[in-house]
């Protein structure tokens, strides 16, 4: 194909449910296609029998990056085969046929997880894109696209800008943590590719030094930035998918749902724990 155009072979990748599953913030559904952004690259990704069709709105000298995004060469039936036999995650498997998990860039991921705190998805969305339109720079879409794109703005881009001015993005208090973390990215504080280099628990200790960066949103960086895939996000929906789905008669404290999220998922947990998460917000509609 094209300079802008590829297609992506790959089997059992459900490219709807792994874009519209909470790992991600902006991808947006057009028609039968995804259109989205990874690093300075606007792409449309379509799904077809023979895998991922992807169109750029410029010429694109490595695919590898897209690639690494999409995980497309994650062996996914090995992974499978190291969840949990039992009734829920078996359950969850069957409702989320193809659901990857991807890899995105650490800043973006860490940046987006912030801004996350105590928001549904629908409202991650918004702040992210008014955050990007504001602060990010101009792409080039797709001349059909009626869409204005725009990278994710850098760490030193946002350290230069106001606390009144992030709010303005609607983000309220997760204003001044994401401040925070753009200042101590900008200002080498915090070497987030030094992270890949440690161990689970040092990384995750690294992150948590920062204002507003708990354990659930460091082991969400950790999962889908950089492929730690012991780590399992604990937030309110996974919580209630373990109580629900594990301990149906009986109510668990939170010492044992977080006791079970650690021992009970295998070396895979971070992929169970979004095919449950996803199982249970697909469930609820």
């Amino acid at each position: 194909m094209s300079a802008t155009e590829i297609l992506l072979p790959v089997r059992d990748y459900d490219l709807a449910a792994t874009l519209d599953s909470g790992q991600v913030f902006r991808w947006r559904r057009n028609g039968n296609a995804w259109d989205g952004v990874v690093g300075k690259q606007f792409f449309r990704l379509t799904q077809t029998k023979q895998g991922i069709h992807a169109r750029a709105a410029a010429p694109v000298v490595n695919w590898d990056r897209l690639r690494e995004f999409l995980q497309t060469d994650t062996d996914l039936a090995a992974i499978l085969k190291t969840f949990p036999d039992d009734p829920p995650m078996r359950a969850a498997v069957a409702a989320c046929p193809g659901l990857r998990l991807l890899r995105q860039e650490p800043w973006e991921c860490l940046a987006s997880f912030i801004l996350s705190s105590t928001k549904q998805i629908v409202q991650i969305r918004q702040i992210v894109s008014l955050l990007c339109e504001r602060f990010g720079e101009r792409l080039a879409p797709p001349p059909d696209s009626a869409h204005a794109s725009h990278a994710f703005p850098s760490p030193e881009r946002i350290a230069a800008a106001s606390e009144a001015e992030l709010r303005d993005c609607k983000m309220g208090f997760r204003a001044p943590s994401l401040l925070n973390a753009a200042r101590f990215v900008a200002g080498s504080q915090l070497d987030l590719e030094r992270i890949r280099a440690l161990d689970y628990a040092a990384a995750r200790a690294e992150l948590m030094t920062l204002r507003g960066v708990g354990g659930k949103i460091a082991d969400c960086v950790l999962l889908f930035a950089y492929g730690f895939d012991s780590a399992f996000p604990v937030d309110v929906w996974i919580e209630r998918a373990l109580q629900e789905l594990y301990f149906p008669r009986r109510r668990a404290s939170e010492k044992r749902l977080r006791q079970m999220a650690a021992t009970h998922f295998g070396p895979h947990a971070g992929y169970a724990q979004q095919y449950l998460f996803h199982y249970m917000r697909t469930r609820r509609g």
